[in-house]
């Protein structure tokens, strides 16, 4: 095993990639105020933005689930990679050599096990793109692309390669770049043959799929050859570095189209994100082998934002299959506030078949919104049903009404509830309308609890911040919690604005726990002054001291949280730090009176003297404090 890495190669790594770069290959960030920004939180569901980033600090903090920290632990929690293997990932993106402790420099063989998989998937991307354009076998390859309007140009854009018939090509290849046979089993690049690992793509168009960072993590493979038994499509298994579920091709060349035009376009196949993207349409994404669900979700939502102008467009053939994917999709729409529609090809082509047949134009006139999916759904459940008869109304409405309620926007499930009264055939619309509504307010008094009568189950969301879980109870509404906050908030992001005063207050003088927590853990990191002479350096101190988690959390949440004044000077700052001397002071006089009753009763005259020269020092300072304010300190 490789050593410890370096810490100055760590520290170079974290001073080399800005954390607000990283987190946005991840999610939409907007100005958040105070040089911060802000984004949905990529480790817990949520409707509003409370995930923040510091690019100055070099930090981000979760004011919903707390989580928090700089650049390497958000790769780290994102990617689920141990420390080193963020830092090598990193390194790698910023083009620093690593050093280590023990065994020098780092050897490819001894990197984590994710960073050497990952590694193996670009290295199989790269040859399979080399054999597509140059090897004569694959000139079946290039005839299939060819038929379907795609050119040279457009397989390179879209990294398409080709998979030799071979038994081993790939595996011989990779073998001879430093991998094992274990690793290439793992991978899921290879599989057991009768004597050994042999390739498990063969023959087939290749089609890399790549997660939103942009690392090639699995595979699409087209069958090409009639004598392959294997499926159509064939995708890399579950690996740990790729979830069919958790991935979306195309999506690292939409993502920024996706965040800039608030609208995602949701295609059936990896042609169809070449046509649209070909075509213009460069928001378009598929899903791998797999219904769309719940972790696609979580991805489009983090870019789109959840904003009211957000569009997700979902094209689907037009057979039963097609419609049955979308009421799948539809299953999920409320967990978009996104508006979703449906989008279905004349003649039930999709859209590369529309491209060929049509052109570029009606592919981008294809995906412009026009039938809301709720609609959709609700003509499909509609449908089945005989309107002709009172009994046939009457089911149609037991089971549309149920959809009708799910819709959280209670202006919009209104509307909604009037057009099913029409599609029904019901005239009394408000009988509709009193039954949608009954069915909501079911769902709602059971708190989340439940669903209404026949309809599918919908999370809650807590939009509340939260505390840590270990961490007690802070009121931020008592003035004395919020000036130690402040105290506190200034100390770890302006440290320059209130040392080296902040170093001489005592523990004792932060009332909260937490808050005294984090005092504790700036001190241990050498105080406030060090923070002057290396900011980012200081906060990462200050963490590492932290006693555990859940002071971590906070200490991250303060250094992230934005200072409650636009304009935050010396003034400010020294008016934060008299406020808690003064508590601190008034406090100590309270406790001092109370034992000078007490001396009083015992009648010791040299106790009785020295208590009261304690409380007439105390009154002193604070009155100075009250009347000179920070140059009292």
């Amino acid at each position: 095993m490789a050593g410890r890495i370096n810490d100055e190669d760590v520290k170079a790594v974290r001073d080399a990639v800005p954390i607000d770069a990283v987190v946005s290959e991840y999610l939409q960030l907007k100005g958040a105020g105070g040089g911060n920004l802000k984004g949905l939180c990529p480790f817990h569901d949520e409707k509003s933005p409370s995930f923040q980033v510091s690019p100055s600090k070099g930090f981000f903090h979760c004011f919903g689930c707390q989580e928090g920290g700089d650049t390497i632990t958000f790769v780290m929690k994102i990617d689920h990679l141990s420390f080193s293997e963020a830092v090598e990932r990193l390194a790698g993106q910023a083009g620093i050599t690593l050093r280590y402790e023990e065994g020098g420099y780092n050897p490819s063989h001894q990197r984590g096990e994710r960073i050497r998989l990952v590694e193996a998937h670009k290295i199989a991307a790269e040859w399979y793109v080399e054999q597509l354009a140059t090897s004569p076998e694959a000139d079946t390859g290039r005839k299939f692309l060819a038929e379907r309007g795609f050119d040279q140009s457009a397989a390179e854009h879209f990294s398409v390669g080709y998979s030799p018939q071979g038994w081993d090509h790939l595996t011989r290849y990779l073998r001879g770049k430093g991998f094992t046979d274990k690793e290439l089993l793992l991978s899921g690049l290879a599989q057991e043959g009768r004597r050994g690992p042999i390739d498990r793509f063969r023959g087939r168009l290749m089609w890399p799929i790549r997660d939103i960072a942009g690392d090639v993590v699995g595979f699409g493979a087209r069958k090409l050859y009639e004598a392959d038994n294997g499926p159509k499509y064939l995708n890399t298994p579950d690996t740990a570095i790729y979830r069919k579920s958790q991935v979306l091709y195309g999506i690292d060349l939409a993502k920024q189209h996706i965040a800039k035009a608030s609208r995602a376009v949701i295609v059936e196949g990896y042609t169809d994100v070449m046509a649209c993207h070909l075509a213009g349409v460069t928001t378009a994404i598929a899903t791998c082998g797999t219904a769309f669900g719940g972790d696609h979700i979580k991805i489009l939502r983090r870019l789109l934002m959840d904003n009211g102008s957000a569009r997700v467009i979902f094209t689907f053939d037009g057979d039963a299959a097609g419609q049955k994917a979308a009421l799948r999709a539809f299953e999920d729409d409320q967990k978009f506030a996104a508006e979703t529609y449906i989008a279905i090809a004349p003649d039930g082509m999709d859209p590369c078949e529309l491209r060929l047949a049509k052109g570029d134009e009606a592919v981008a006139d294809l995906v412009e919104p026009r039938t809301p999916l709720f609609e959709f759904a609700l003509r499909q459940i509609v449908a089945r049903y005989d309107l002709e008869t009172p009994a046939g109304r009457a089911a149609a409405l037991d089971e549309a009404a149920p959809i009708v309620a799910r819709i959280k926007n209670s202006g919009a499930q209104h509307e909604v509830a009037v057009q099913l009264a029409g599609m029904l055939g019901i005239l009394d619309t408000q009988f509709v309308v009193k039954r949608v509504a009954q069915l909501a307010r079911w769902a709602r008094d059971r708190g989340g609890r439940g669903p209404a009568p026949t309809s599918s189950r919908q999370p809650s969301y807590d939009m509340a911040p939260r505390q840590a879980p270990s961490g007690p109870a802070l009121n931020l509404r008592n003035p004395v919690y919020a000036t130690e906050r402040e105290l506190l908030k200034l100390a770890l992001q302006r440290p320059e604005l209130v040392s080296p005063a902040f170093d001489a207050y005592g523990i004792d003088e932060f009332t909260a726990p937490p808050y005294a927590a984090v005092r504790q853990a700036i001190t241990d990191a050498g105080g406030a002054e060090y923070g002057v002479q290396d900011p980012q350096e200081y906060l990462i101190r200050v963490r590492e001291a932290a006693p555990d988690n859940a002071v971590r959390a906070m200490v991250t949440e303060l250094a992230v949280e934005a200072i409650m004044r636009k304009t935050v000077d010396e003034l400010y700052a020294g008016d934060q730090l008299v406020m808690v001397r003064r508590r601190a002071v008034d406090r100590r006089i309270h406790e001092v009176q109370g034992t000078l009753a007490r001396a009083s009763a015992q009648g010791d005259p040299a106790q009785l003297a020295a208590v009261q020269n304690e409380l007439w020092v105390l009154q002193q300072y604070g009155q100075a404090l009250r009347e000179r304010g920070a140059a009292a300190l």
